[in-house]
């Protein structure tokens, strides 16, 4: 069996669309819809139910797919085997908010240059939502997302650090270099800046506060971090972000930091498709991603502690 006709059937049954398959495969429709029928008549069944808006896999073709998931992360890893002594190259799409795009990701490109030359990397920012779907699009290779669990059907996800979030503001503030810790309630009457909705530590801060009784809080999202940190060190309010991001800051005295109730370090997870297989190439900056995690080739600000939320 010609294993082309499975890799275009495993597709299919992702993006549940004809023009979906074709674009995630650069093929032309046509000869998708060419593949799956001469598999469908090579089994001698019908894998599909094609509907209005495109494909769905019926009983036979959900027993299939596990068969062919296997065949083909056999061949790959047969193709693996064989060219193991040659250089890895090719393209990796990887998305990531901007929290880590900014912070860890042009380390981590630094550092594939010097190992695997021939491997181009295409950074796509994305929220979680975003990168989620397209994970499942076959839109993107693997992604970075910022959350304390990720548990999304066919997305499977490894948690590999974890980052120390910081309350800001600027060095001039009421609340710089305080000795006594501010409460809750105090920063409720702050003004904050923080980066959009979706962003799970904005998301949860802001509930933190809005939990506070009293005076709604004064809250303004931006979609990007740059112009949230840019609001704080005028002297416009607070924010918070990954201590990383802001370390040059802190440590130049352009950002202070505010003595307040203790926050949880938010989690990185390295996440891929479950049903798409990764080329050499992928696999290069995901292990990448994973050493600069560890701290192998640069000095990321990590910390230990397990994750939580935020809490009184």
């Amino acid at each position: 069996m010609d294993t082309r006709l499975l890799e275009t059937f495993a597709a299919l049954a992702r993006t549940e669309s004809f023009t979906g398959a074709a674009a995630e495969l650069r093929l032309a429709q046509s000869t998708v819809t060419v593949q799956i029928r001469s598999l469908e008549k090579t089994l001698g069944t019908r894998l599909f139910d094609r509907v209005a808006r495109g494909a769905l896999l019926n009983d036979a073709g959900r027993r299939l797919l596990v068969l062919a998931e296997e065949v083909l992360e056999a061949e790959s890893r047969l193709l693996t085997a064989a060219t193991e002594d040659g250089p890895v190259s090719g393209t990796v799409v990887v998305g990531a908010g901007e929290t880590l795009c900014s912070a860890h990701l042009p380390a981590v490109i630094v550092a594939l240059r010097r190992r695997h030359p021939r491997v181009e990397v295409h950074l796509e920012p994305h929220g979680t939502a975003d990168a989620v779907a397209a994970l499942r699009a076959g839109k993107l290779d693997c992604a970075l997302l910022l959350e304390d669990v990720v548990d999304q059907p066919g997305v499977a996800a490894e948690r590999v650090a974890e980052q120390p979030l910081v309350l800001l503001c600027a060095p001039d503030h009421p609340l710089a270099g305080r000795e006594r810790t501010a409460t809750w309630q105090e920063l409720a009457r702050e003004s904050f800046f923080l980066h959009e909705q979706g962003c799970s530590y904005s998301d949860q801060l802001a509930a933190r506060l809005e939990a506070v009784a009293g005076t709604p809080p004064r809250l303004t999202r931006f979609g990007s971090i740059e112009a949230a940190r840019s609001c704080v060190a005028a002297g416009l309010g607070l924010t918070v972000l990954p201590r990383a991001n802001v370390a040059a800051a802190l440590r130049d005295g352009r950002l202070a930091e505010v003595p307040g109730p203790a926050l949880p370090h938010i989690s990185v997870h390295l996440a891929r498709a479950r049903r798409r297989r990764l080329s050499r190439a992928a696999h290069a900056v995901a292990a990448q991603i994973v050493r600069h995690f560890q701290g192998e080739d640069a000095d990321p600000v990590v910390g230990t502690e397990a994750p939580g939320r935020i809490t009184g």
